[in-house]
């Protein structure tokens, strides 16, 4: 990395949120919450990365109150006495290190398996039943259980709010139960909750503005989404800039203040003559801040994790040389900053020779 990395360390505004630099971590599930409750050990492992240098913290996915919105017993929840409890000494120990953290608001959806998750008499829920497309496993969700979706996003948010997170993001992407909602291929619904892109949009908009009438104007709600999906690694939600613009509008205009693009590659660009990857054409797009992500100082892909291969460190010039351009405002890292809290410092400092290279060991302990 021949680079300087100014740009990386310049602080950041908006609305309530102002951090001293544009490293986010990205969210990763850990499941090291018992009981979906948060521990001291959770707590801790936040606070590591606040100390070493990260601006802002964005937690794992952590589950809304529905009873079949969780994949497992491990994964945190942010409702009920004891995890908010929890969440709340993670913030203090957070902000006692000078960091900034939000909660990832998730609802699995039809990526649950029921037989490995709580209440499994329970099914899964879904737009439609579909765990892929033509693979039907359930009943569509009725009007009933959209409702108590929305209310548990919106809910979640103003308990997060009242416990000192800075902002929230809303999981919006991955196949998981938002994104069943965007994608035709598991969204086969006639009614206004399906069809045409706005339509399959309504949840998303619908949670946007209740989190938004139940938390305060200038506390920061970001949404993460994507293009691909766990379901098939090759899905697009827009193929043309005009698509995605019409997707991300109605988005935009319920409150989104800023976009988290999840790519498996930042470097990629993401149509056909045009040097923009994601992120670049989401800011391009609603004038609104972005994150990008993907593979951040490693050369390879999330995926190879999954298999606990490591990857070897990659430089991080293109991606200075993309936020000098303006194409995007802030960097979400992910395996790096699991394999090493003082990442960011490191960075800054030139302490190139002491960056780690990320061993799939990371993920069977918070450290």
């Amino acid at each position: 990395m021949s680079k300087n990395v100014d740009a990386l360390f310049n602080p950041f505004s908006l609305k309530s949120l102002t951090l001293p630099n544009r490293i986010v971590m990205a969210p990763m599930t850990r499941e090291f919450s018992p009981g979906g409750i948060p521990t001291d050990d959770v707590a801790d492992y936040y606070r590591r990365r606040a100390e070493g240098g990260t601006g802002l913290i964005i937690t794992e996915g952590t589950t809304i109150n529905d009873p079949v919105a969780t994949m497992g017993e491990r994964i945190p929840q942010i409702h009920g006495e004891q995890a908010l409890a929890g969440w709340e000494k993670t913030v203090k120990a957070v902000h006692g290190a000078g960091g900034k953290i939000m909660p990832q608001l998730w609802h699995v959806g039809m990526a649950r398996s029921p037989k490995k998750a709580p209440y499994p008499e329970l099914p899964s829920v879904g737009p439609s039943g579909l765990l892929a497309p033509g693979k039907q496993v359930s009943e569509p969700m009725t009007a009933a259980q959209i409702e108590t979706v929305i209310s548990g996003f919106a809910n979640a948010a103003a308990d997060a709010m009242r416990i000192g997170f800075d902002g929230v993001e809303i999981h919006g992407a991955h196949g998981y139960l938002i994104d069943q909602f965007f994608w035709s291929g598991t969204n086969q619904r006639t009614d206004e909750w399906g069809g045409s892109m706005a339509n399959r949009s309504r949840l998303a908009v619908e949670i946007i503005k209740r989190i938004r009438e139940a938390t305060s104007p200038d506390f920061p709600i970001v949404f993460r989404y994507s293009q691909w999906k766990q379901q098939d690694y090759t899905a697009r939600l827009a193929e043309t800039p005009q698509l995605l613009e019409e997707f991300l509008a109605p988005l935009n205009e319920a409150g989104v203040d800023i976009f988290h693009c999840s790519t498996r590659r930042y470097w990629e660009n993401e149509f056909d003559n045009s040097a923009l990857n994601l992120a670049g054409w989401t800011k391009k797009l609603t004038g609104k801040p972005t994150i990008t992500v993907g593979s951040v100082g490693l050369n390879e892909d999330f995926f190879s994790a999954f298999a606990g291969k490591g990857s070897n460190t990659r430089s991080i010039d293109d991606l200075i040389e993309r936020m000098d351009k303006g194409e995007f405002d802030l960097v979400a890292v992910g395996r790096a900053l699991i394999q090493d809290p003082n990442w960011a410092n490191k960075i800054r400092d030139g302490k190139l020779e002491e960056l780690e290279q990320y061993s799939g060991e990371a993920l069977t302990t918070l450290s």
